[in-house]
């Protein structure tokens, strides 16, 4: 079965900086699909940032100009550098990873930020 493992999570406080990383193992497939979600206390998983299988990128509004999506070094892995952090950027952050049609979840990462 394919696993999702996310990482770098913790605590920080406005303005600091965190690095994201996520892989996902357990397929043959090259994963070219994988993207970075969040839920925020008393929300619904929200996007974050988002790479296609055509490369293209997608942020959210809220993050963009503060966040960066990039494919990691190592097969089927991702990160998501995020700097200017907010205390509205609190949340639990998924790593997404799409094969076919089917798509997988990481168990999230915590990410508080506070002063």
């Amino acid at each position: 079965q394919v696993q999702v493992v996310e990482s770098g999570g913790g605590s920080v406080q406005p303005g600091g900086s965190l690095r994201l990383s996520c892989g996902a193992s357990g397929t043959v497939f090259t994963i070219t699909r994988m993207g970075w979600y969040r839920q925020c206390p008393g929300k619904q998983r929200e996007l974050v940032a988002e790479i296609g299988s055509d490369d293209t990128i997608n942020y959210s509004e809220s993050v963009k100009g503060r966040f960066a999506i990039s494919r990691g070094n190592a097969k089927n892995t991702v990160d998501l550098q995020m700097n200017s952090l907010k205390l509205e950027d609190t949340a639990v952050y998924y790593c997404k990873a799409a094969i076919l049609i089917a798509t997988y979840w990481g168990q999230g990462t915590q990410v508080t930020v506070s002063s």
